[in-house]
């Protein structure tokens, strides 16, 4: 018979191998099933979520920006409107 722990060792060894070829396995079928996704939200004309925060935060701000200058706007129409009183 063989030495116990030769079969052990090897049995060891073998599974190693048997982790790191599965490891690359699931890394590549990990990288194929990305590419086929971004395949297909791009046919779909969809958006990441990344994408989309900062979009939503772009639009915010320029929300909060058109409202400061509607506001300014508003405060110049009013001077306005009373320069031209006084000079009537």
């Amino acid at each position: 018979m063989s030495d116990p722990k030769k079969i052990f060792g090897d049995a060891s060894k073998a599974a190693g191998s048997a982790f790191s070829v599965f490891g690359g396995i699931k890394e590549e079928i990990s990288g194929i099933v990305k590419g086929r996704v971004d395949e297909i939200l791009s046919t779909l004309h969809l958006v990441r979520r990344e994408e989309f925060e900062i979009m939503t935060e772009i639009a915010s701000r320029t929300r909060s920006a058109q409202e400061q200058l509607e506001e300014q706007v508003a405060k110049l129409e009013e001077r306005l409107a009373e320069l031209e009183n006084k000079n009537k």
